[in-house]
């Protein structure tokens, strides 16, 4: 097997920039032709470098899950960003005010009934009027309004509230990777999302989040922008089982040695829960090679398992490029992804936001 990247220390994570801007546009292009905004999830990545790249591709804004990400995010010359998690302490309203005066608009989530009285403490103790999207459950069953019913009483309430300014509605569409009918199952979300705004008489904004179902919502009436995250990178799952991606547009794979084969049918590889996380597929996996000839299928903290025949294929020192089961837990695990372009080593990138989770 021939040595990949021998000047390279594994486990590393490996970042292809020419992947990595084809990525970029493709779905940038798509959003140009039919007219929505391309506002993309920063916690797929965390890097100012490739938030950059988004912006200047066209992206209208950042979707940001903390505020510590869109601090992080600010170099990049982002000036609209959307937090999509339920804020609830008064006392990150000194953050959230730096934060906004940093940039043009700056968008908090409102995520239920329940949710709501707190976000008004939030935003008075900002001291401002604060635009607000409003989440709508579209069948993940995590945040959002569960019913027509909710829906309209929650809008009531932020429109009564002095400090909150409803401008439209928001849902995380992550189920519709998980059923046989993915198609199906966009269009439902797709029509409830049309329904609630039509019973609150039209929001002019309509923010579906999801790499899985973004070229679909982006072409279906009455979206105005998407927020998908792991489209930009790429992971097992994002080829494998939902085919939006080919291997060769995967922009980040996990370079891994074989240190150890114990015995018959195992190898071992120099990366573990530390490096691809704990996330795994359906299937058990956590990290897949191109023609899945090898899979890692348990970790620990510093070692990966290949356990099947194919595992006498290798050789103790061989060096294999996988994808993460995960790519979004896995950029968080390390400090700094290496860029190749082409075959060769032309770079490091931070990974800016890394462990931002406040």
């Amino acid at each position: 097997m021939p040595d990949l990247y021998p000047e390279l220390p594994t486990p590393t994570l490996l970042l292809d920039i020419d992947k990595l801007e084809s990525n970029i546009h493709r779905l940038q292009d798509l959003c140009d032709r039919h007219q929505v905004e391309l506002r993309p999830h920063i916690k797929t990545h965390k890097m100012v470098e490739v938030a950059r790249r988004q912006l200047a591709a066209g992206a209208a804004g950042l979707t940001c899950a903390k505020i510590g990400e869109a601090e992080a995010m600010l170099p990049s010359g982002v000036k609209s960003i959307f937090i999509a998690h339920s804020l609830v302490d008064p006392n990150q309203a000194g953050r959230l005010r730096a934060l906004a005066d940093q940039l043009e608009t700056l968008y908090l989530a409102c995520t239920s009934l329940a949710h709501a009285p707190a976000l008004e403490k939030v935003a008075a103790a900002i001291g401002r009027r604060m635009p607000v999207m409003m989440a709508v459950d579209t069948g993940l069953h995590r945040e959002g309004t569960r019913s027509k019913e909710d829906a309209l009483n929650l809008a009531a309430l932020i429109r009564r509230s002095p400090h909150l300014d409803l401008q439209g509605l928001y849902t995380h569409e992550g189920h519709v990777g998980g059923v046989a009918d993915t198609a199906g199952a966009i269009v439902e979300a797709h029509a409830r999302l049309m329904e609630i705004n039509a019973a609150l008489g039209g929001l002019p904004k309509i923010w579906p989040g999801c790499t899985t179902s973004s070229r679909e919502m982006a072409a279906l009436p009455g979206v105005t922008a998407i927020r998908p995250g792991a489209y930009v990178l790429g992971d097992g799952p994002s080829v494998y089982l939902k085919h939006l991606l080919e291997w060769d547009q995967v922009a980040l794979t996990i370079l891994a040695t074989v240190v150890d084969r114990p015995e018959p049918g195992l190898a071992l590889i120099d990366a573990g829960s530390k490096v691809f996380s704990s996330d795994r597929t359906a299937a058990n996996v956590f990290g897949m090679d191109r023609d899945q000839k090898w899979q890692v299928t348990r970790v620990n903290e510093e070692h990966g398992y290949i356990i099947s025949e194919n595992a006498n294929l290798l050789s103790v020192g061989d060096r294999v490029h996988f994808m993460p089961a995960h790519v979004c837990t896995a950029v968080n695990l390390t400090d700094a992804v290496t860029v190749v372009q082409k075959g060769k080593v032309v770079g490091k990138w931070k990974i800016d936001a890394r462990g931002r989770v406040n």
